[in-house]
């Protein structure tokens, strides 16, 4: 009732089935890109740019500590 059935005539299965996987790929032609220098120059500009707007947000917030600190203690001494 319950033991398998085996095929009439056993083959065993290919080592290695062939799939429809299996065929070479064909590779697709990549995009050129081209970098012009005036692409360049513009990014070159750019990073300089926010560099400088940073340094700059910097040393306002340093200088802005400092006068708050400056202040807070001349009150203490004060007192």
């Amino acid at each position: 009732m319950f033991l398998p059935k085996y095929p009439d005539s056993p083959t065993p299965p290919p080592a290695y089935p062939h799939t429809v996987a299996d065929q070479v790929f064909v590779r697709r032609p990549v995009p050129q890109i081209s970098v012009s220098t005036g692409a360049v120059a513009a990014v070159l500009v750019g990073g300089v740019v926010l560099t400088a707007l940073l340094a700059a947000v910097a040393v306002t917030a340093v200088s802005v500590a400092v006068v708050v600190l400056r202040s807070l203690l001349r009150d203490r001494h004060r007192r």
